[in-house]
């Protein structure tokens, strides 16, 4: 499973754990361009808005949340596939 793959995962079983093991995904593509700095921060604020509303049990706001991270890392995959 590559990296996206396992931050999808990790969109779909959003809990507050998945917040160190996205950041440690992410560690590798952090000293690329400021364009994907941006993009991974962006994420990281969404992914973790996500993991706080289902920690809270709030469910009518997961799957607009949930729609925007996956939006995020889809960027994300993007812009790290293009520098790659």
């Amino acid at each position: 499973m590559d990296c996206f793959e396992k931050l999808e995962a990790l969109v779909d079983g959003a809990d507050a754990g998945a917040i160190e093991e996205a950041n440690a995904l992410l560690a590798r593509f952090r000293d690329r361009s400021e364009q994907t700095k941006r993009a991974i921060e962006e994420f990281m604020l969404d992914f973790k808005t996500l993991v706080f509303v289902v920690e809270t049990g709030e469910e009518g706001f997961q799957k607009p949340i949930r729609k925007l991270a996956r939006a995020r890392l889809a960027k994300l995959k993007h812009l790290v596939s293009q520098t790659a």
